[in-house]
This record gives C-alpha cells, sequence and structure tokens, in this order.
C-alpha cells in the first residue's frame, strides 16, 4: 500500500509539473547575420558583451542591456555606469588580450575595427554593425533587438524619430534653406547629405554644399569649401582652432558674418554618434540653425 502511494504522489506531482509548464515554449533559436555577411545562432541571449564602438554601446545600454557589457572602447562614455568598464583601447591599439580575458559570449565592433579577424581566430564571436545612415541606425535596432532578444527595439527608433522630427518644427521660415558646411574633421572631412548627419540636416531644411554623389563622409579640398560659399559652419571645438585664418576663407559668408556654431565635446560625441541620441543631436542642430540661420540672427564667435 505504501508502495502505490508513492507512485501516485510522484505521478501526481509529475502531472502539476507538466501542467505548469503547458503553453511555456522553449525559446526559439536566433540567427544573426551581420554587415560583413557572417552568420551566428544563438539559442538565448548573450550574457557577457564587449562593445567596441561607442554607438554600439549605446544602443546596447538603451535595448537594458548595459549590465551585460564587461568592456568597451576608450572612447564610450555614455551612459555614466559604463565608465566604470574596463576600457579596451581604440582601432589602433586594441587590447586582445584583455579581451580574451573577459571571455565574452559576443564581441559587437564596426568594420573598421582591424582585429575581428584574429578575435574569430581565437575562438571568439564576433559580430560586425556598422551605421551611416538612419536606414543602418534602424537596421542595427533590430539586428541587436533579435541578439538581445527584445520584442520591440524599434521603439527606440519610433522616439529617435519623433524627436527629430519635433526639432524639425522649431525650425523658423527664414533659417529654413540655410546652406551648411558640417566639418567632421579638420582633414577637412565633411558630412555628407547620406550621412546620418546629412539626413538630420535635410530634416531640419538645411541645404548641405556637399552632393550626394561624394558619400556620407567625404574627404574634400578647403578650397571646395571657399566655391561652394557655405551661409553656416558647424564644427566640434577640437577643429575649430584656426579656422578663421584657413587661406581664403575670409570670403566664405559664414566666416565673414561669424556664423560658426562650435559643438564643445559633448556635443560633438552626441552628434557623432548614430544612435539613441540622435534626436538629442537634432536638437542641438535645431538650435545651431535658429540662432544663425536666420539673416536677422547675431554673430556668434567661436
Amino acid at each position: 500500500m505504501k508502495l502505490i502511494q508513492e507512485s501516485l504522489a510522484w505521478l501526481t506531482g509529475t502531472l502539476i509539473a507538466l501542467a505548469s509548464t503547458a503553453g511555456v515554449a522553449a525559446p526559439n533559436p536566433v540567427e544573426i547575420k551581420d554587415d560583413l555577411g557572417q552568420t551566428t545562432r544563438w539559442s538565448k541571449p548573450p550574457q557577457r558583451i564587449i562593445t567596441l564602438l561607442p554607438s554600439l554601446t549605446e544602443t546596447v545600454c538603451e535595448l537594458g542591456a548595459c549590465d551585460k557589457l564587461v568592456g568597451v572602447d576608450r572612447y564610450s562614455n555614455f551612459p555614466a555606469q559604463v565608465n566604470r568598464l574596463p576600457k579596451l583601447g581604440g582601432l589602433d591599439d586594441t587590447q586582445v588580450e584583455t579581451i580574451v580575458s573577459l571571455k565574452p559570449d559576443v564581441v559587437l565592433l564596426a568594420p573598421s575595427s582591424r582585429v575581428s579577424d584574429r578575435l574569430r581566430s581565437l575562438g571568439l564571436t564576433v559580430v560586425t554593425l556598422e551605421s551611416r545612415s538612419y536606414a543602418d541606425v534602424q537596421r542595427v535596432l533590430n539586428t541587436l533587438g533579435q541578439l538581445l532578444q527584445i520584442s520591440d527595439a524599434q521603439a527606440i527608433w519610433r522616439r529617435i524619430d519623433a524627436s527629430v522630427g519635433a526639432a524639425a518644427q522649431s525650425i523658423p521660415p527664414q533659417a529654413r534653406g540655410t546652406l551648411v558646411y558640417y566639418e567632421i574633421d579638420r582633414s577637412p572631412y565633411a558630412a555628407g547629405p547620406s550621412s546620418f548627419m546629412g539626413e538630420t540636416l535635410t530634416r531640419l531644411g538645411g541645404r548641405n554644399i556637399i552632393s550626394a554623389e561624394m558619400g556620407p563622409f567625404p574627404k574634400i579640398s578647403p578650397e571646395y569649401v571657399v566655391r561652394a560659399q557655405p551661409q553656416l559652419i558647424m564644427i566640434g571645438k577640437r577643429n575649430v582652432d584656426g579656422l578663421y585664418q584657413r587661406p581664403g576663407w575670409d570670403r566664405i559668408p559664414a566666416i565673414a558674418n561669424k556664423r560658426v556654431c562650435v559643438f564643445d565635446a559633448e556635443q560633438s560625441d552626441v552628434m557623432a554618434r548614430p544612435g539613441p541620441r540622435m534626436g538629442e543631436a537634432a536638437q542641438i542642430m535645431a538650435r545651431c540653425l535658429r540662432e544663425l540661420g536666420s539673416s536677422n540672427s547675431k554673430a556668434a564667435h567661436p
């Protein structure tokens, strides 16, 4: 009799357990194809993540996985909590040995990274992602959402898009059509209309001196800027030294009228990162256009 009772108790417990799990599906494996065509398969979200690009760091955190980061590149500084993580260098001095020692489930990096092949040869899983345009940002959000098994990663994009739209609504009619040169490096490299920066400028009603066929971030000659005669220049503080002394640039309307928006280091970081803070970048750019894009605006000195 005791044996029968024990058997019935076991059977009852088993049935209860089966009932409690009924309808709970096992996680579906996820297949990720990155920007180099490399495919990885995941049965569950990675728990130890390394990012080697600030925009990827910010996107992972915005998706709610900041606590899964175990290391970041030297330039990742937002949100503030990532500053407590090991900094793993930049493009030219990535600390491969330290990365390996951190035992990441995945390393997220850009195609420009020089260590992806070496990391793969050491047995690490690498996912390569790049964002140069609005469409790229949406795609990267979707890919990382799949990887992290976030159900609605595109909600972040909708917030970005709404914020850019609000910035566009704030531009007065007299500032629309302002001819703009956006310098991202004193070489000089410019933000073209097909870049995320250029797309923001277009949405805000500005006109870019760079033509679309020149690409997202073309290297141009100083003479090109002189010939283009921009009415407004956008530039980071780290590149502004000597701007007013460049040969021939005193003939540029933006220089002659001192219509130059100089972004500080924090603003420059926001402007240069294609990710969750693009709406904030649009607000910064809109403020520049409102203050200096109008023919009635006051001159601003760097």
